[in-house]
């Protein structure tokens, strides 16, 4: 991985709904109208309007993202995006969440945002598990920085001690 990159990713630990960035990453379920973890946590910090513009956005498929307003969010933007619920690992379970992060990241350079965070995807309720889930989180952001000049900055948001360690070993194991 090029050292330029290394400058791109940071992982924190902390409350995504608090950041000061262009745009935060909901890990939220199809029907994009809140749910539990990061979803609603997300919902509830933006207050109202947010339910209200992603009922405009018809849902969301596993894999895929929508881009709303933040509204009561210091972020500008949520990135929404739908991970997959953990079955077996032979249920195509990598790919979709691969692409989960892809397509959030390219909203991102679409957009020109230079600074995105992003909870971990798919591994709360959705039982991902989260060394696993890191492994493909990091893999990805380092393949879409590597070759866009946006977003500049990708911060790993982790909530909880287990998450940070498994988010840090995985950006230090990419560099």
């Amino acid at each position: 991985m090029e050292e330029s990159l290394k400058d791109r990713m940071e992982v924190v630990q902390g409350d995504i709904t608090k950041l000061h960035v262009d745009a935060i990453v909901n890990a939220a379920n199809t029907s994009l109208l809140g749910g539990g973890g990061v979803d609603g946590a997300i919902h509830r910090a933006a207050g109202p309007g947010l339910v209200l513009e992603c009922r405009t956005l018809n849902g969301c498929r596993t894999g895929e993202a929508k881009v709303s307003g933040g509204h009561g969010l210091p972020a500008a933007w949520v990135i929404h995006t739908v991970g997959p619920v953990w079955q077996d690992g032979e249920h195509g379970e990598d790919e979709l969440l691969a692409s989960a992060w892809r397509n959030s990241l390219k909203i991102a350079a679409q957009k020109e945002l230079d600074t995105v965070a992003f909870p971990s995807i798919s591994t709360g309720a959705y039982r991902f598990p989260l060394a696993r889930a890191a492994g493909i989180a990091v893999r990805e952001v380092a393949a879409f920085l590597a070759g866009n000049p946006h977003p500049r900055k990708v911060i790993f948001c982790t909530f909880g001690e287990e998450a940070y360690r498994e988010y840090l070993t995985a950006v230090q194991g990419a560099l």
